[in-house]
């Protein structure tokens, strides 16, 4: 009897698929086709208007969990490692200040499937940016290595102030509505 024969149904079948994994490729795949048809730029753009969208819903959620208006900087930075622990990133606050929060990560909560996908990124630059501009002012997020890249983490900077001196530095700038 054949291997084929010996299964008798496709659910004996060793398929790795489950929800997780159909979302996550299929966000890859609306990801990729939406850089290769529009370009990166433009299939980012696309990524940030949902991330804007899914930051407004998380920040109205953690401020209606906490009972608060505006959350303060400390709240604002475990609301970012929290929420992203919720959808299994590994991210961290490695500092703090008035200035900026910096967050490391060694997983991403695309898992594989955000590899050479850096549109995806969007959505943590839009999510941590909405968040925290809009509970602190102001925020400009800098995505200096990302696991889409094939960096060995992702390192977030959030700058807190607007400063003259750090204009050209790479990075979305977000305000306060």
């Amino acid at each position: 009897m054949s291997s084929s024969e010996e299964k008798a149904s496709a659910e004996d079948l060793d398929v790795p698929l489950s929800r997780d994994v159909f979302l996550r490729q299929l966000l890859r795949e609306l990801a990729g086709t939406l850089e290769e048809v529009v370009g990166l730029g433009e299939a980012s753009g696309f990524i940030s208007i949902v991330g804007q969208n899914v930051g407004d819903w998380l920040n109205d959620e953690y401020r209606k969990q906490w009972g608060a208006t505006r959350l303060g900087p400390e709240q604002v930075s475990a609301v970012l490692v929290d929420l992203k622990r919720r959808i299994e990133g590994r991210f961290r606050v490695v500092s703090q200040d008035e200035e900026s929060i910096v967050l490391v990560n060694e997983a991403c909560p695309f898992g594989e499937k955000v590899q050479d996908r850096p549109s995806l990124c969007m959505m943590t630059s839009n999510v941590f940016g909405v968040i925290a501009a809009e509970n602190l002012g102001y925020a400009k997020v800098i995505l200096e290595e990302t696991l889409a890249a094939g960096d060995r983490g992702c390192r977030v900077v959030i700058r807190l102030r607007q400063d003259p001196e750090q204009e050209n530095e790479e990075g979305h700038e977000y305000f306060r509505s």
